[in-house]
């Protein structure tokens, strides 16, 4: 299995691309995680939130492929521990999911139909944190989850 954090918006601030690179790196003796920005559409500014959602979520589905499973990151999703997200990686990954595909929606979130169609929709917490915040708190709870499953002892119960 790889995994893919695909996010929505603008490229990230020197700070966040070193935090994200620095997990990503400790992730790879486990599994290889990538971070794909997806910049929004040109067509979006000034249109109505669900119009930007819309024209969004055709750049995503243009990127899913038959090998891609769907997580949505938001708001309103399901709060999970960090041993849940291991576990839920751990049964992916047996269960021969080839791609998972993490989603960081746009400002806006995604669209319904995005969310009903995802395999899980998530929320890291019931705070909201800017999207390049975001990419950061993904690649670190995924370095922490394979800690996990591999008892590496970074992560302290």
């Amino acid at each position: 299995m790889t995994i893919e954090i695909w996010s929505i918006g603008k490229e990230s601030d020197a700070f966040i691309r070193d935090g994200v690179a620095l997990y990503l790196k400790k992730t790879q003796p486990y599994l290889a995680v990538s971070l794909q920005i997806i910049p929004s559409p040109k067509k979006a500014a000034g249109q109505p939130p669900e119009k930007v959602k819309q024209l969004e979520e055709e750049l995503i589905r243009s990127r899913l492929k038959s090998q891609h499973t769907l997580v949505v990151l938001d708001e309103r999703g399901k709060l999970l521990t960090s041993e849940a997200w291991a576990k839920n990686l751990e049964t992916w990954r047996d269960t021969g999911v080839q791609t998972l595909v993490i989603l960081i929606g746009g400002a806006f979130g995604v669209t319904e139909a995005l969310r009903r169609e995802a395999r899980a929709v998530w929320s890291l917490s019931t705070l909201v944190f800017p999207h390049q915040l975001v990419r950061l708190l993904v690649a670190e709870q995924l370095y922490r989850a394979f800690s996990i499953l591999h008892g590496s002892g970074y992560h302290h119960a």
